[in-house]
């Protein structure tokens, strides 16, 4: 069974992303768009204390006519963030991500920040696996040698 550390060493991008609670939202989303991501990890003090995405945008600003120009991450982050441990399967979190309606879970091992998994990349991971699973399949109907 995959874990959510084997999702990590296969990301294209191993770098995690993050603002200060103070940064200006428009910032924030510029580095977003500027990175291709949905979301970003808030740190203060070298410490997660909540996580804002595209989605928190759209619903805190855009929705409630706020300007992204002057209002800070910390006004529309996340702060009760849901993480998961390196270590827990992609079966876990893909349920868990479909439950509470996530996108994105930070990855913590000891209470240090590893890296951040969105549901695009478990579903990458899930594909690549049947893929691989069909191949060995054929090759077996065909009497190759796998």
């Amino acid at each position: 069974m995959k874990s959510v550390r084997d999702i990590l060493r296969s990301k294209a991008i191993s770098h995690t992303f993050s603002v200060h609670p103070g940064t200006k939202v428009l910032d924030a989303i510029k580095l977003m768009a500027e990175k291709g991501i949905g979301a970003l990890v808030v740190l203060e003090d070298g410490k997660m204390v909540g996580i804002v995405s595209e989605r928190d945008y759209a619903r805190k600003v855009v929705l409630m006519a706020r300007s992204s120009h002057t209002a800070e991450v910390r006004e529309i982050m996340t702060s009760d963030v849901i993480t998961v441990d390196p270590s827990q399967s992609i079966e876990h979190c893909m349920e868990l991500m479909t439950e509470r309606r996530l996108r994105h879970l930070p990855v913590l091992e000891d209470g240090q920040l590893l890296g951040v998994i969105s549901i695009g990349d478990i579903v990458k991971h899930i594909i690549s696996d049947q893929q691989f699973l069909i191949r060995q399949l054929e090759g077996y109907i065909r009497g190759e040698a796998v």
